[in-house]
């Protein structure tokens, strides 16, 4: 069975392995080990600190084969950033100039360097092994961040923010980083992509432009690849609007990818998620309820997928020995609609 848990430091070879097999395409998930030691030590930290209010916090949760260990995938949650640094945007206003003279006005679409986002939570680090890519581990990788967000509200912010890696070419490049940021970073995105993901960030306010960029300057390719997400992760954008995620105008620096946003008490998962109490049975009342269930327990945070009844929940002993809950306890409970998980 598929458990949701935090990541702790025995994971360390399996998140090397996962960096490597997503060859770049998670910025936050970079081949170094010593970053994703650090990841890793952020984490624990995290959950065995006390929070009144979000501050450099990351957790980082990884989807496990409970059979056979193996580790399948990676998602995240930082509860505010911008912090230590500021965590730039490009957002999308209109300039407008004019000439009294002539009775001319026009309105001109420009990306104007921001730290908008500042303060914000943020989802982050979602990565699924290919050979595991189905639509109910999808579900469950990303939405069980959203159970833990329900259970512990006080540990983020107030606004949740996530960024989708943007449109690419068939040769894999990024038409609006090679039209714009490549004359300003002189290297390849992939390896600014890796600065970034590693927290090297003091060049992005030292080389970035910090003028508006007039968006009919840029080339054709560039313009049409600004707030359009990667063909391959078109479903897990459509997971985060089910979830009440918008795209609002504001953009990656690098790749124009669209940074979708909610106010954190309208996730879907958050405020729909339900507290009940567990049943434990040899033999559970058969139901085609599809339900996400997750524990209580801070740093023993626990999440996985059942078929049972949503008032009653009723789970197979093991079942609740992967939970690390007994019969009667507290569950936090999310039904899912099976269509989106047979898919």
């Amino acid at each position: 069975m598929l458990i949701i848990r935090p990541v702790d430091f025995p994971d360390l070879p399996a998140l090397e392995q996962l960096a490597i097999q997503s060859r770049g395409s998670t910025t936050t998930l970079p081949a170094n080990r010593e970053y994703l030691g650090q990841l890793i030590a952020q984490t624990q930290a995290s959950l065995d600190k006390k929070v009144s209010l979000p501050g450099n916090e990351s957790y980082h949760f990884v989807l496990e084969d409970s059979d056979s260990g193996q580790i399948l995938g990676i998602s995240g949650i930082e509860a505010s950033i911008g912090l230590d640094s500021p965590f730039y945007s490009y957002r999308i206003d209109e300039v407008v100039h004019a000439s009294r003279e002539l009775q001319i006005h026009n309105r001109i679409p420009a990306l104007h360097l921001c730290h908008d986002y500042n303060g914000t939570s943020r989802l982050c680090t979602r990565y699924l092994s290919p050979q595991a890519d189905t639509p109910a581990n999808a579900h469950l990788l990303s939405r069980a961040r959203m159970l833990f967000i329900a259970e512990y509200p006080k540990r983020f912010a107030r606004r949740t923010v996530v960024e989708l890696q943007g449109m690419v070419d068939a040769e894999g490049k990024s038409p609006f980083w090679e039209c714009l940021g490549r004359h300003f970073f002189g290297m390849d995105m992939s390896q600014a992509d890796y600065l970034t993901g590693i927290n090297r960030k003091t060049f992005i306010a030292e080389l970035m432009p910090h003028y508006p960029v007039y968006v009919p300057l840029l080339s054709e390719a560039a313009r049409n690849a600004i707030a359009q997400p990667r063909p391959d992760i078109e479903p897990v954008m459509d997971l985060l609007e089910d979830e009440g995620f918008e795209y609002r105008g504001y953009v990656d620096i690098f790749d124009a990818g669209p940074t979708l946003e909610v106010r954190t008490d309208d996730i879907r998962s958050v405020c729909q998620s339900q507290m009940s109490r567990l049943t434990v049975s040899a033999q559970p009342e058969a139901s085609e309820q599809w339900l996400m269930l997750s524990n209580n327990a801070l740093s023993r945070f626990r999440a996985l997928l059942v078929q049972a009844d949503a008032e009653r929940p009723e789970v197979k002993p093991e079942v609740a020995e992967l939970l690390q809950l007994k019969d009667g306890a507290p569950v936090r409970v999310l039904p899912l609609a099976a269509d989106d998980l047979l898919q």
